[in-house]
């Protein structure tokens, strides 16, 4: 029986999903049944009761080596029924993972280029480990970054640095991708499990609903004036003061004890 191109868990007891891209032969290229059974699987996490916290890894020796570049050789009929058949289940992925509240953490082995350097910009936290490469590299094939990535990259890094990235094939060590803030912690290969658990552990034990809004007020406050973001803010603060979360929060601050979140 052949093994699933993407592999879906979760700790009910965590509230902890992880979805691993499961194509270790070819650095995890994704491909069309990848690309479907990744929507699928987030289908599923949208529906997901008690989800507090969402991590994506590569089997094998790499994170993603982006899309499977081999299948869209042939005529233009085919290469754009291919294009289309890996992008159209990735984006609308993409934006329902978006739109959870659950806080995305990407743990990157080795390659994450092209499409999977996008995905990985998705996360909200990238754990890298200190032989991971960060590659955007569609210069090379003559098209344009896909899977969000000419959105997450300026997003991450600034504007010019992602223009260089992206004009010059430029290739980011995990240290180089920490200096500019693409990368939140880079460990060492013994230490990388431990260290991407206790980011999660830590994530997944916060307000997850009040995460939830931090995304969107960041994602959203580029294209607004001050003066609406300041009033989407206002509305924000006032709908997480009705969560339980909010209630244990302030408890736990007049208590001086360590607040215990439930993610509601």
């Amino acid at each position: 029986m052949m093994e699933s191109p993407l592999i879906s868990t979760f700790d009910e007891q965590a509230g902890v999903a992880t979805l691993t891209f499961n194509r270790p032969d070819v650095l995890n290229a994704i491909d069309t049944a990848m690309a479907e059974a990744f929507l699928e699987a987030v289908k599923d996490l949208k529906e997901q009761p008690g989800l507090r916290c969402i991590v994506m890894t590569g089997a094998g020796r790499a994170f993603m080596a982006g899309g499977d570049v081999a299948s869209m050789a042939g005529t233009q009929e085919h290469t754009q029924a291919v294009i289309n058949s890996l992008l159209v289940p990735l984006n609308e992925a993409i934006l329902l993972l978006r739109s959870m509240d659950a806080p995305i953490i990407a743990g990157v082995k080795g390659a994450a280029a092209g499409a999977g350097l996008s995905l990985a910009l998705m996360a909200d936290i990238i754990i890298a480990e200190e032989n991971a490469r960060f590659l955007i590299g569609y210069n090379g094939i003559g098209t344009v970054p896909d899977c969000g990535g000419t959105w997450f990259l300026p997003h991450k890094i600034g504007t010019a640095r992602a223009t260089e990235m992206m004009l010059l094939g430029r290739q980011l060590t995990a240290t180089e991708a920490e200096q500019l803030g693409l990368v939140t912690e880079v460990s060492p290969e013994e230490t990388f499990d431990e260290v991407l658990a206790a980011t999660v552990n830590q994530v997944s034990n916060g307000p997850t609903r009040a995460f939830g809004a931090f995304r969107r007020l960041v994602d959203d406050a580029s294209g607004r004036s001050l003066e609406i973001h300041l009033e989407a803010e206002r509305q924000a603060f006032l709908t997480a003061s009705e969560t339980a979360d909010f209630a244990e929060g302030v408890s736990a601050f007049l208590a001086k004890r360590p607040a215990a979140f439930s993610g509601q």
